[in-house]
């Protein structure tokens, strides 16, 4: 095993802290930065990387990270899958000694930390904010960077700890000019053509003369496929001797709207794959279907007024609804409320309880007498036992972040009827994981090895592997789920993680009868399972553990992408407060749905957190689809129909043409070896790259020339034209599984045969001489600068609750606060994420302060309004006291001479006219520093409206 470093390279500088914390066996090599050793990487970064035994690189430092956590079995993996880490959640939770290893020992845990969160720490260190906003932070921070093994790798790397990293200009490299030989096989017309880079870059990109003679052999052979499978066929049944794909993605939750991060975490990123495997003459069934059991559910329920089976109807049409808006190609989408989940979950039960695979465990839980159930974690609150929070959950505590198990809780209330509920002991059944340990971890090196798992996968699997399986319960005390058959068990369901995977099979149940033909059929089937990350441990450990503890000759997953997170705009999606796009609002933008499709795959989180902006967005469709795809194809298309009647003439080749086609096999073989490993924004780069040699291959012809030459150019031209038209057919082909519509009408435009819209080996003619194209339109538009900048704003999210808003009366207020506490509940319902439900619950206690003393604790209910009318105002001195009584310390008056200072800047930069981020930027700096001011010396709104004498 080697470690890639360069010096002064601060991601080489984790990587290599990193290595030797973790132990790993192998040595490390210090190389240039743009040193180019990873031979199928094109990226010029490709330090630090790590290459395995096996040969293989992993080259990106999450990658690196992920990896040797899971070989040193140490640590956790909480702060590199996190989807965001809050630095304020972070200043309370940094240990009393600062470093997160044992003993006041630097840990991997500690170089995540310092990965994800450098740029920011430098930036608030320069800014000078960094100790009075987050004093424990930096503590820690100077703690790391001042440890021996840092300072003493340092030095081996030349590494300055105090610049700021900032994004270097690429290099331009120097074109070489274009060899007189070349020039001279212009069919005598080039002295008429300008010289662009474009074309001196196109004759620069090398190629061996096997491969031009491949290019034209395979060229001259023709279309190679004669029979085609029907993908319509119902019910599709493997077919002896052909590839069949079973696909699945993670079953989405039914109580929620999908987001876009849901959407490509899933569902999206399973249909580009199964759609390529159509396109490749494959045999594909790809199910899915919502996950409907489960206190989630339950809860749901509860807050809208429905029945679990209602809240299941609802939103198991909603989720249809946007997947078909999304162009999702599922050939069956179900439920797992169904008569097969239950038959089926049971009886894989037995079988593994029969085996000697379950024990029985006595465990404590929250017994409500008054509504005479067990409660699960998600029906109980009280106050959290390690910071005093009093609207802590069963689960977790939405103020410090920490897990609770229910019976910890302090002063616990049932959350349906509101009395304390007391303390019981209920016995459940649990999966014997111990036993079936080590056929876990053969089962999953066998697919490491065979590189089937990606990175991800990989090392979540072996972070819980190496550690130690632990029983697993996989019953609970719920009505909503599937009855535990066992006469010892009477009244309990099946835990939704041993549940819900099952749901894949009893969905196929659903769609055919004969479903074991896919799921006990493991030589003739290979199961393909898409997800994101935090559901990889039950797909690649309890959903295989159960099949293999039951004994039957199950279909058991082959390839598994375990999907990073997708953020937005830098921040989390919210329904609650608006920000970020759900399914049911992409329609509303106007926006094609494969435009966001596109923009979505080629942004896809294969090794790493990604960020979905507006500008990107926009950037993706102007510059990438509109100039350079777009623009190729109609430039093609339209010098087609207008100098050669839309007709395909004859191709003749020289040496440029036989480099060409060369080239666009290369990119076509890069496009099939990133597809076969599901790395599907790599493969989509592989279009870009064969329409932008199009667009080159045409610039060096220039055909508009020729035209007008002699009946050799002409002849000349409509080969050039022909084959550019060709090159498109190939890329409406290449397309498909990224964007089904645009390939769609692509193909109209052309009047491609239908029996020619397969995957071909290699770049054929897929129209023919005689063949006549239709009418070429432009595919693509514009998104202008002010449509982004609106959509930015409207979801951006806005505060909706009231609680800055002016209040004139306690009974308004009351009624804010009762507005705002039912929109807590409502989020907590509905399992909506921590931090947002934090700050909803911030903005509760918020309004609660508002109250005069003496009703500040009495229920907001209604019933002391008569004693509350005579107060027709907050007394002045509760929101407001005098400012005569603050002492202007030292540190209180230096904190001012900030917030002057930076809002100076902040003017400065309006002034100027500058970008509105960077603005923004300044702007959240300012309202930073106001805010570690004490509350008497805030900045106070300034508005006066409605203000009597």
């Amino acid at each position: 095993m080697i470690l890639y470093v360069a010096k002064d390279c601060e991601d080489s500088l984790v990587a290599l802290v990193s290595f030797k914390l973790s132990g790993v066996k192998g040595k490390k090599e210090i190389i240039a930065a743009d040193s180019k050793h990873i031979p199928y990487l094109k990226s010029t970064k490709q330090v630090p990387s790590l290459q395995l035994e096996s040969g293989d690189f992993l080259f990106t430092l999450e990658s690196i990270l992920l990896y040797l956590i899971g070989e040193s079995g140490k640590q956790s993996l909480e702060f590199l899958v996190s989807s965001e880490i809050s630095l304020q959640s972070l200043n309370k939770e940094i240990p009393p000694k600062s470093l997160f290893g044992e003993n006041e020992t630097l840990s991997l845990t500690d170089m995540v930390l310092l990965s994800r969160l450098s740029a920011s720490l430098q930036g608030l260190k320069a800014s000078k904010s960094l100790y009075s906003s987050y004093p424990r932070v930096g503590f820690w921070y100077d703690k790391v960077l001042n440890h021996e093994l840092l300072t003493a790798t340092m030095k081996e790397l030349d590494y300055v700890p105090s610049k700021i990293v900032q994004a270097k200009e690429p290099k331009v490299q120097s074109k070489k000019q274009i060899p007189k030989a070349v020039e001279a096989k212009r069919n005598g017309v080039t002295a008429k053509k300008p010289a662009t880079d474009a074309v001196e870059n196109f004759l620069q990109v090398s190629v061996t003369e096997d491969q031009k003679k491949i290019a034209v052999k395979k060229w001259s052979e023709g279309y190679p496929i004669t029979s085609h499978i029907n993908h319509e066929d119902y019910p599709k049944k493997p077919i002896p001797g052909k590839k069949n794909n079973l696909i699945t993605s993670a079953l989405p939750y039914v109580n929620n709207v999908p987001h876009l991060g849901n959407i490509i975490g899933a569902v999206l990123s399973a249909d580009c794959f199964a759609r390529y495997c159509r396109l490749k003459n494959e045999n594909t069934l790809y199910i899915c279907g919502t996950d409907e059991y489960g206190t989630a559910t339950e809860t749901k329920a509860l807050a809208e007024g429905l029945t679990p089976q209602q809240i299941c109807d609802k939103y198991n049409a909603l989720h249809k609804e946007i997947y078909s808006w999304f162009n999702i190609s599922f050939d069956y989408f179900g439920r797992t409320t169904t008569k097969q989940q239950t038959e089926i979950a049971q009886d894989i039960f037995w079988k593994l309880h029969n085996n000697g695979f379950t024990v029985a465990q006595t465990v404590e839980q929250l017994f409500c007498t008054h509504c005479k159930k067990f409660l699960a974690d998600r029906f109980v609150e009280g106050t959290c036992p390690f910071c005093g929070f009093d609207d802590a959950r069963g689960d977790q505590c939405d103020k410090c972040s920490k897990l609770i198990n229910p019976t910890e809780l302090k002063d616990p209330r049932c959350k349906v009827c509101s009395k304390s509920p007391e303390v019981k002991t209920s016995k459940h059944l649990f999966l014997d994981l111990p036993k079936l340990e080590d056929k876990i971890q053969k089962f999953t090196d066998e697919r490491e090895a065979m590189k089937t798992y990606n990175t991800t996968t990989v090392s979540i699997t072996n972070s819980w592997i190496k550690t130690g399986l632990k029983p697993r319960c996989i019953t609970r005390d719920l009505k909503w789920g599937t009855p535990v058959p066992h006469e010892d068990y009477k009244g309990k369901v099946f835990y939704v993680w041993f549940d819900a995977p099952i749901g894949y099979i009893s969905i196929t149940a659903n769609y055919m009868k004969e479903w074991e033909l896919w799921w006990k059929n493991p030589e003739n089937v290979t199961l393909h399972q898409f997800m994101a990350k935090d559901n990889v441990p039950f797909h690649s450990v309890i959903f295989p553990a159960s099949l293999m503890a039951s004994g039957d000759n199950w279909t058991m997953v082959n390839t598994m992408d375990g999907i990073d997170w997708l953020q937005y705009e830098g921040t989390k999606f919210s329904k609650s407060r608006g920000t970020g796009v759900f399914g049911d609002q992409a329609v509303e933008t106007g926006i094609p749905c494969d435009i966001f499709r596109c923009y979505l795959l080629l942004n896809r989180p294969e090794t790493s957190d990604t960020n979905f902006t507006w500008d990107g967005l926009a950037q993706t469709n102007n510059n990438i689809l509109l100039n350079n795809l777009g623009n190729f194809v109609l430039r093609a298309l339209t010098f087609c129909k207008n100098s050669f009647g839309s007709e395909i003439r004859e191709m003749t080749f020289n040496a440029d043409d036989e480099h060409f086609i060369a080239l666009v096999n290369g990119h076509l073989a890069s496009y099939f070896k990133n597809f076969e490993e599901r790395m599907m924004s790599r493969a989509f780069e592989s279009i870009f790259a064969i329409s932008k040699i199009g667009n080159q291959y045409l610039q060096y012809n220039a055909p508009w020339v020729l035209t007008k030459g002699s009946e050799a150019d002409k002849q000349r031209a409509g080969s050039v034209i022909s084959v550019a038209t060709n090159v498109a057919a190939l890329l409406s082909v290449m397309i498909s599984p990224f964007m089904p519509t645009m390939s769609k009408v692509l193909q109209e435009q052309m009047n491609m045969p239908e029996d020619k819209l397969l995957f071909t080996e290699c770049f054929v003619p897929l129209l023919k001489p005689g063949h006549m194209i239709g009418t070429p339109f432009p595919l693509f538009s514009k998104m202008e600068d002010a449509s982004v900048a609106a959509f930015k704003t409207k979801f951006a999210g806005q505060d909706s609750s009231s609680a800055n808003a002016p209040v004139t009366d306690v009974e308004s207020l009351q009624r804010e606060i009762e507005k705002q506490g039912n929109k807590v509940r409502e989020l907590k319902a509905s399992k909506a994420n921590p931090d947002e439900i934090k700050a909803e619950v911030a903005k509760l206690l918020d309004l609660k302060k508002k109250l005069p003393p003496e009703l500040q604790q009495k229920p907001s209910n209604g019933k002391n309004k008569s004693s509350a009318k005579p107060q027709a105002k907050p007394q002045p001195k509760v929101q407001n006291p005098p400012k005569a009584k603050i002492e202007i310390t030292p540190e209180i008056a230096a904190l001012q001479g900030k917030i002057e200072a930076q809002g100076q800047k902040v003017r400065e930069l309006k002034g100027k006219g500058s970008d509105k981020s960077i603005i923004d930027a300044e702007v959240k700096i300012l309202l930073d520093l106001k805010s570690q001011l004490p509350p008497e010396l805030r900045p106070q709104p300034s508005g006066k409206k409605g203000k009597k004498k």
